[in-house]
C-alpha cells in the first residue's frame, strides 16, 4: 500500500510551480520557467523518496501552456536530460505518479471544439508521463464530464471519443466518480465497457451516491475488478468533508481517527490511496506513520523536529505535552501525537507565544550573526511587539538567516510554512 498527495509540497524550499503570462510567453521565458518547474518537481520527488512516499500526483501546470498553441517548443527534447533524470529516480524508487486534468478537459462535451481541446490536453499529459519514461501503471485521471440533458448520449459520446484517442492515452486513462453528475455506478458501467480502470472517490460517493446505495467497502471491491495487472495496484481517492463549507470542500488536514476507521475496513492491503487535502504531504506522512508496519519512535521525533516551533507559537502547553509524550521510547503514541498537533493548529498564534518561538529560532545563530543582523532582528521583533510590523517580516529574516548559516533543521521547519 502507498499513500500519496497531490501536486504541491509544504515545507520544501523552491518547490513552487511557476506560470507565464500570455504576453510574456516567448521561447526564452517558456524554457526558463519549464526548467524551474522541472527542478521543483525533482525536489519534490527527492522529498518523496526521502520520506518513503511512493504515490504522487504531478501538477498539470508543470509545462506552461503545455497544451496550448502558445507553446510550440519541443519541450520534451529541450528538457530531455531533466525528464530522464527525474524519471530514473521515480522508477528506481518504485514511485507511482499520475496527472489529473482540470474541469475544462471534457471528453464528452457536445461541442466539438471542446472535445478537440480535451484530446489535445490529454495528449499533453501523456507526453509528460512518456518523457519521464513511466509505464502504464502511471495514470491520467479524468472525470466523465457533463450530461447536457441526456446522460446516456453523453456516456455514448465519451465512449466514442475515447476510441479516437491514441493507444498510449487509452492505456493511461482512468475515470473517477464525481460529486454531482456521475456516481460510482455510472462510472463502473463506462469503465467496464471501455475496459479501463475506475478510481473510487469516497467523498464524491458520500455526496453523490447511486440509488442502489452501497458503502465504501462494497464499491471499492467493485472498482477493483476494473484494474488489470498492467494498470498496477488499484488506486482510490480519499478526502474528508470540511465542516461548515460547501459539499465536497476538503479539510485542511486529514483527521487521523476518521482515516483509520476508513482504513480498517479495507480488504486489500495493496491498495494505493491518494489523499486530497490542503496540507498535502503533511497528511500523507501523518497517515503513513499511523499505519506503518514498523512503528518506530524516531518517526515521530522526526516529525516533531519539523512541527515544534509552529506548535510553540500557538500553544506552549501543547508543546510541552508533546515533549512529555515523546520521552518514553518504548511506546509509539502516533494518534495522540497528531491529535495534539491538530488541536494546536485550531488555536490562533498569540503574540507572546510568537515572540517566544522566534527567540528559540534566533538562538540557533545568534552567536554567529553580525551586528547588523542582530540589530535588524531586534527591530523586527520590537515592531511586531508594538504592532508596527508583522510576524511575517520577522520570520522572513529568520528564514534567510537559517539559509545563510546552513541550519537545515530550521530551513525544513514548518514554522516558516504554516500560518
Amino acid at each position: 500500500m502507498s499513500i500519496g498527495y497531490a501536486c504541491l509540497n509544504i515545507g520544501t524550499p523552491n518547490t513552487n510551480i511557476r506560470s507565464v503570462m500570455p504576453r510574456n510567453a516567448n521561447p526564452e521565458k517558456l524554457t526558463e520557467v519549464t526548467a524551474h518547474n522541472l527542478d521543483a518537481l525533482e525536489k519534490m520527488v527527492d522529498y518523496n523518496i526521502a520520506n518513503d512516499i511512493r504515490l504522487y500526483r504531478i501538477s498539470s501546470d508543470l509545462i506552461p501552456f503545455g497544451s496550448s498553441p502558445v507553446n510550440t517548443l519541443n519541450w520534451p527534447q529541450i528538457h530531455k536530460e531533466a525528464f530522464e533524470r527525474i524519471g530514473a529516480k521515480i522508477k528506481k524508487s518504485g514511485m507511482r505518479v499520475a496527472l489529473h486534468p482540470g474541469q475544462y478537459t471534457v471528453l464528452n462535451s457536445s461541442t466539438e471544439d471542446v472535445v478537440e481541446r480535451a484530446i489535445t490536453d490529454l495528449l499533453y499529459h501523456d507526453k509528460i508521463l512518456t518523457a519521464l519514461g513511466t509505464d502504464t501503471t502511471n495514470k491520467i485521471v479524468l472525470h466523465v464530464g457533463g450530461i447536457y440533458g441526456d446522460k446516456e448520449a453523453a456516456l455514448e459520446r465519451f465512449a466514442k471519443n475515447f476510441q479516437s484517442l491514441p493507444e498510449s492515452v487509452q492505456k493511461r486513462l482512468i475515470i473517477e466518480n464525481d460529486d454531482r453528475l456521475y456516481n460510482i455506478e455510472d462510472v463502473l458501467k463506462l469503465a467496464n465497457r471501455l475496459q479501463i480502470p475506475a478510481v473510487y472517490d469516497n467523498l464524491h460517493h458520500a455526496i453523490n451516491p447511486p440509488p442502489s446505495g452501497g458503502n465504501d467497502q462494497y464499491w471499492i471491491a467493485e472498482a477493483k475488478n476494473t484494474w488489470k495487472e498492467t494498470d498496477g495496484n488499484q488506486k482510490i481517492h480519499y478526502s474528508q468533508q470540511a465542516t461548515g463549507k460547501r459539499p465536497g470542500a476538503h479539510t485542511d488536514t486529514i483527521l487521523l481517527e476518521t482515516f483509520l476507521q476508513f482504513y480498517d475496513q479495507l480488504d486489500d492491503p495493496t491498495i494505493d490511496i491518494m489523499l486530497e487535502v490542503k496540507d498535502k504531504n503533511l497528511s500523507a506522512i501523518k497517515c503513513q506513520n499511523a499505519i506503518t508496519a514498523t512503528p518506530r519512535p524516531v518517526l515521530l521525533e522526526k516529525e516533531w523536529g519539523r512541527y515544534k516551533y509552529a506548535i510553540l507559537e500557538r500553544s506552549p502547553a501543547i508543546y510541552q505535552a508533546i515533549r512529555t509524550l515523546l520521552k518514553d521510547k518504548e511506546v509509539y503514541p502516533v494518534q495522540e501525537f497528531y491529535r495534539l498537533i491538530d488541536t494546536a493548529f485550531d488555536e490562533e498564534i498569540h503574540p507572546g507565544c510568537a515572540e517566544n518561538a522566534a527567540a528559540h529560532v534566533w538562538g540557533y545563530f545568534k552567536k554567529n550573526a553580525t551586528d547588523t543582523e542582530r540589530i535588524q532582528y531586534e527591530k523586527n521583533l520590537t515592531n511586531y511587539r508594538n504592532d508596527t510590523g508583522t510576524l511575517a517580516t520577522l520570520k522572513r529574516q529568520l528564514f534567510k538567516l537559517s539559509e545563510k548559516y546552513k541550519v537545515d533543521y530550521l530551513v525544513q521547519s514548518l514554522y516558516f510554512y504554516l500560518d
